[in-house]
């Protein structure tokens, strides 16, 4: 079983950089960035609070938590677009992704 009560910051990372970004900054939260796209990412355990900004948001968190967090996203309401990451210990993930952003574009 994954220590729930600590972050898979280790995971995230290792994803991000499979997947071709560069992974910047330190912790918990850290900018994953390929080609134009900027992505922050949180790595949280079973709790942790949600951000009020950004415009590209990716949280990867434990698998046994991922149903929660989704639902704790989505009924936040965020003005952000979002994906769940649910990753395993032996550090395999599934991808989550969040419905079409509410943002309009002006013609």
């Amino acid at each position: 079983m994954a220590p729930v009560s600590t972050p898979p910051t280790k995971e995230a990372r290792s994803i991000f950089n499979r997947l071709g970004y560069e992974v910047l900054d330190d912790g918990d939260e850290f900018r994953a960035r390929r080609k134009w796209r900027e992505v922050r990412v949180s790595a949280l355990a079973d709790t942790g609070e949600m951000p009020t900004y950004g415009t590209l948001r990716c949280f990867v968190t434990w698998a046994e938590n991922a149903t929660q967090l989704r639902k704790r996203i989505r009924d936040s309401n965020p003005d952000y677009e979002w994906a769940v990451i649910a990753v395993d210990e032996s550090g395999d993930y599934e991808v989550a992704r969040a419905p079409p952003s509410k943002a309009v574009v002006a013609q």
